[in-house]
């Protein structure tokens, strides 16, 4: 960066950090969300700074508007996203079952699948074993043993519901 882009920048961070933040706090309600719009908004906008007119003329002030709006609902949206997949923390999360609890809760979702099953999906999923292993264990292809633990995998999330009370 040259120094009179250095120099333009400066400008732009002096009349518009604080309009921009005021902007993202608009779109975020979260401060510390809108400083990080802020500075990718900065970020963005120094890839553009040769194009960029006078600091104080009014289609840079337009240009820097438009940015710091579209990076807040950027980064809004993407934490609405990730807000949609996060489970809330209650009491259940917290709570820690009793270990011959929760071996036999288990014992009783692996009791509705065969014992091959039950063998692939320990070979899979406590050794940790790759597909080859345990198809070569189980003297199966991979094709069939992937196959085999897909089904097992649906047939206890079926029955997941009546072993486990989702309140």
């Amino acid at each position: 960066m040259e120094l009179s882009d250095h120099n333009k920048l400066m400008k732009l961070y002096e009349l518009y950090e604080q309009p921009m933040y005021r902007i993202a706090f608009a779109v975020l309600h979260d401060s510390a969300l809108a400083e990080d719009a802020v500075h990718d908004a900065f970020v963005r906008i120094i890839g553009k700074l040769k194009k960029l007119g006078e600091p104080d003329s009014p289609k840079t002030k337009a240009y820097i508007v438009k940015t710091v709006k579209s990076t807040s609902i950027t980064i809004y949206r993407k934490n609405r996203r990730r807000c949609e997949y996060e489970q809330p923390i209650d009491e259940r999360t917290l709570s820690i079952a009793a270990p011959d609890t929760a071996i036999k809760t288990s014992g009783e979702l692996l009791s509705g699948i065969s014992d091959t099953d039950r063998r692939i999906i320990d070979l899979r999923c406590i050794k940790g074993l790759s597909w080859k292993e345990v198809a070569s264990e189980m003297s199966l292809n991979e094709a069939a043993a992937r196959k085999r633990f897909e089904r097992a995998k649906a047939s206890l999330n079926k029955t997941k519901g009546d072993h486990y009370d989702e309140t």
